[in-house]
């Protein structure tokens, strides 16, 4: 059995606030000029955060390395309040790119805290974004990783208590915690709205579909980035074995031996000129036909920040 068909997930790639990231981060450097700086990676995906280097994007960790005056942009994942009073405080011309989603569910946590609400949020420790949501308050929000986490978190009180989650887990695994959270805490109030982002959902719900029809699942992402390793364990959790790649150069030849139907995906934060170097790769190694499977087409879009308008002077008057 030889290499025949690359069958592509729908939808894959790039969701509404990566778009928006990368626009705000491309609108900076047109109407400011080079250097913007960047804190933490715009989004999680090497080759965009080499385009945009290329392009005079500076990426820092440590504000203390954006010169007075400079032009700072926040990452998609968001930040805590302690770096936005800190970059406000150190007078740089601030432009905000976290995801309107992340976005949402700080709202949430800023509101219900002040009616007296603590806090779980279910994520990954370390993670830019859980740092954020979890930074939006000195105290009172409570990390669980899993199931096992539950049954050790300690809230101060139990009457008031609401659920909250990184918006780029495995949907399937947030449900389970989640059932965990709501069996040792009854009264636990849930996100009127899934906090796990539909493009998120989208993706995992592609390759759900997706792995019933082949014989191997290839995910193009970033090693850091979160959804994108959710779709390659959920591949192999459906049984399909699923490969990760930063890039084309990173496909084995042996992963395909015996294999003659290669599931092709992309994280949302993976542009789709990676998706098309590795079908080239693929078709080098002997696929012949490529097919995109039926799906979503999404048509969110989020504004870009006032300000960051460039200005078309050629425009007709009024």
């Amino acid at each position: 059995m030889a290499l025949n068909e690359v069958v592509l997930a729908e939808p894959r790639g790039f969701c509404a606030g990566v778009d928006r990231a990368i626009d705000i981060v491309e609108h900076a450097l047109a109407k400011f000029g080079a250097p913007i700086y960047v804190r933490h990676e715009i989004v999680h995906n090497t080759y965009v955060v080499n385009d945009l280097k290329g392009k005079g994007a500076v990426f820092i960790e440590d504000l203390a390395d954006v010169p007075p005056g400079a032009t700072l942009v926040f990452s998609a994942h968001g930040v805590s309040k302690a770096v936005q009073n800190e970059a406000e405080r150190r007078g740089f011309r601030i432009f905000d790119a976290t995801c309107p989603l992340v976005t949402k569910v700080h709202v949430e946590v800023a509101k219900l805290h002040r009616e007296g609400y603590e806090f779980i949020m279910i994520g990954h420790k370390g993670h830019p974004e859980v740092e954020g949501t979890m930074g939006q308050l000195d105290s009172g929000i409570h990390l669980v990783e899993d199931v096992a986490d539950v049954a050790r978190v300690t809230p101060g009180q139990t009457e008031r208590l609401a659920v909250v989650t990184q918006t780029t887990l495995s949907v399937d695994d947030a449900a389970e915690i989640l059932a965990a959270v709501k069996a040792r805490f009854p009264k636990v109030r849930e996100p009127k709205q899934q906090d796990i982002c539909y493009a998120t959902q989208n993706r995992q719900d592609a390759v759900k579909l997706l792995s019933a029809q082949v014989d191997v699942v290839i995910v193009v992402g970033s090693p850091t980035s979160s959804n994108s390793n959710r779709l390659r364990e959920l591949a192999a959790k459906l049984g399909t074995p699923g490969h990760m790649v930063d890039s084309a150069d990173e496909l084995r030849p042996e992963w395909f031996e015996g294999k003659a139907r290669v599931g092709l995906t992309a994280g949302a934060s993976a542009p789709e000129v990676l998706v098309q170097q590795v079908i080239d790769r693929l078709r080098a190694l002997g696929a012949i036909s490529v097919r995109s499977m039926d799906g979503l087409t999404e048509t969110v879009k989020f504004p870009l920040p006032k300000g960051l308008k460039l200005d078309t002077p050629d425009a007709p008057a009024a």
